[in-house]
């Protein structure tokens, strides 16, 4: 299997109990532009839980496969590459930061090239059956945030907290574009768009791993929310569990 070694920082290795209290899987899936990383980051930092972004794992994956001249079109080949290098992640100062073989891809994994390459690495199960087996060690660890795609039916599906975050395509869309902008890259909002609605027909049509909003995950539409009332609604999740610990 592939191989993984978290960025020395807080929570990594939490204890499942902490306080006498139980610290939370929190499972967090959704199509891309629903604002995942952004309402995870805040929940996790709000909760002291650590937060993986699983989707930076598939794209500088994707990054390295362009790199290596790897086509997406052998699953095996992939699978290979993703065996065979070690990954290294964390949370920093609001950016989740990637290391492949000791060499960073934090700066590369959010380009529109690695928009498209992602979506064709997700599909090859091969590399989807390393990763997730690095997640769900990660999960187990408790006290953890993780978004992406399977993560609720996939990874961790008995998390004590399963949200499917979604938003308009539209507003998706505007998301993206605007994040591009404030990167300094200029791309017309139609061709955000139409690259959005390939990744969600790819998230679809996959047979292992596909997104799904499973049974037990509560649905929230953040079109017309902020950041911080999306936030509130998946703390106030953790607290009737009664076991999150904002303290």
């Amino acid at each position: 299997m592939g191989h993984f070694q978290p960025c020395k920082g807080r929570n990594s290795e939490s204890p499942r109990e902490h306080g006498g209290r139980k610290r939370l899987r929190i499972a967090i899936d959704g199509p891309a532009g629903a604002g995942k990383s952004t309402v995870a980051r805040k929940v996790a930092d709000i909760l002291g839980y650590t937060y993986l972004d699983t989707g930076a794992m598939y794209r500088a994956l994707a990054v390295l496969a362009l790199d290596r001249n790897i086509s997406f079109d052998d699953p095996e080949a992939l699978g290979e590459l993703a065996s065979s290098v070690r990954l290294d992640a964390c949370e920093d100062n609001g950016v989740f930061r990637v290391w492949l073989d000791g060499e960073e891809f934090t700066h590369l994994i959010r380009t529109p090239e690695a928009d498209r390459a992602v979506k064709l690495i997700s599909m090859a199960q091969p590399v989807r059956r390393v990763l997730v087996e690095i997640q769900r060690e990660l999960a187990g660890r408790g006290g953890v945030v993780m978004e992406g795609r399977d993560i609720t039916s996939v990874v961790i599906p008995d998390a004590e907290v399963k949200v499917f975050l979604t938003a308009d395509e539209t507003e998706r869309a505007r998301r993206r574009w605007a994040d591009l902008r404030n990167k300094g890259i200029d791309m017309p909002f139609d061709e955000v768009l139409a690259e959005l609605r390939a990744r969600d027909a790819k998230d679809l049509e996959r047979e292992w791993g596909k997104l799904v909003k499973v049974d037990g995950a509560v649905l929230i539409d953040s079109t017309r929310l902020t950041v911080d009332e999306v936030s509130r609604i998946i703390i106030g999740l953790c607290e009737a569990k009664q076991g999150c610990s904002t303290g």
